[in-house]
Order: C-alpha cells, then sequence, then structure tokens
C-alpha cells in the first residue's frame, strides 16, 4: 500500500486529501490509514485521526478521500461531527431512540427560555 497526500494546514488542524494506492486488495481498512496517518504525522494517538470520505476509483487500486489529523482530543470533541466521534471511540452513541429524540424537541418548542431544562431531562 502507498499512501501520497495534498496538506493543508487550518488552526492547528492538517487536512489532508488521501490517494491511496492498494494494487491486489480490494480496499484499505479506515483502522490502518489512521494508525498510518498518525505514526507520520506524529499524533499522541490515533484516536485524533479522522478518515472518512473514501471513494475507490473505478477498477480497483486507488481510492482517494479525506483525513483530518488533530493536535489534541479537546480540538477533536469540538470539531468532529458526533458520529465520527463515535467511529474513532471518543464519543458512546445516542442510546435514545430516534422518536423520543423527536417528541422530546416538540416539546421544547413550546416552551421558552430557561424553562427548556426542566422538560424532559434536559441537557
Amino acid at each position: 500500500m502507498e499512501l501520497s497526500l495534498t496538506e493543508h494546514v487550518a488552526s492547528g488542524l492538517f487536512v489532508q486529501v488521501l490517494d491511496v494506492l492498494h494494487p491486489g486488495r480490494a480496499n484499505v481498512p479506515k483502522t490502518e490509514l489512521r494508525s498510518r496517518l498518525a505514526k507520520m504525522y506524529g499524533a499522541k494517538d490515533d484516536k485524533l485521526v479522522s478518515v472518512f470520505g473514501l471513494r475507490t476509483q473505478f477498477g480497483g487500486g486507488k481510492s482517494t478521500g479525506f483525513g483530518l489529523i488533530y493536535d489534541s482530543l479537546e480540538s477533536f470533541k469540538k470539531f468532529e461531527p458526533h458520529y465520527r466521534q463515535v467511529r474513532n471511540g471518543v464519543a458512546e452513541p445516542i442510546s435514545k431512540s430516534r422518536k423520543q429524540r423527536k417528541e422530546r424537541k416538540n416539546r421544547l418548542k413550546k416552551i421558552r427560555g430557561t424553562k427548556k431544562s426542566k422538560i424532559g431531562g434536559g441537557k
């Protein structure tokens, strides 16, 4: 597997476009890519690396995607969406059902101000 990168730096965050050459393999696991990127850029933990949006080129052998490397866990939790935090093992998945979340949202729409925190076990 060969990994080539096009990188951009934005406020303590490496944003990278990944080009992965993997002849003879169907694809490369994201965990393997995360560990390679963490080793290449000296990240403290491979949980601070987020790899997503991988697309395999028609015919195979090459994939393109995005990788974000954060400098701290706080910045990772601040900027990454919750579903990607769950994928990386940093956050726990939401346990309430979708219907419960929607009912709570609609109850909160009827109430104003600080009273919202008292309804439905607010955040």
